[in-house]
């Protein structure tokens, strides 16, 4: 077994491929492995609703938006026609306006301080 196949094989037994993953053959192990990345990153802020846009920008420099914009870019840059909205909800899981309705709390004012200031 190649170090590719069984790299591929590990990964997708701990759950972070899909069988689509493994039978594309066209797919490098590194870009397999940075899709499955994406989809775990995109199923921890859907596990984690109580950590809101604003702390991730003050903490990290990109939120949940800035991953749907990320994904806008890239489909296009791909040839792929995606809008914003569609964009949000695979990020979100769910329509934007749900999400924010359901999860999104007002933000403090040191959060929008933090933000204002980049501190």
């Amino acid at each position: 077994m190649s170090k590719k196949v069984l790299l591929l094989s590990l990964v997708k037994k701990v759950g972070f491929l899909t069988d689509t993953d493994m039978v594309d053959e066209t797919k490098t192990s590194s870009e397999a492995l940075e899709a499955a990345v994406f989809r775990r990153l995109l199923q921890h802020l859907g596990e984690r609703t109580d950590v809101q846009n604003i702390e991730l920008m003050n903490l990290a420099g990109f939120c949940r938006n800035c991953l749907s914009k990320w994904y806008v870019a890239a489909a296009e840059e791909a040839g792929v026609s995606i809008d914003y909205e569609g964009a949000r909800e695979m990020v979100y899981g769910m329509p934007y306006s749900e999400w924010k309705e359901r999860f999104q709390s007002e933000a403090t004012a040191d959060q929008l301080r933090k933000f204002e200031t980049g501190d």
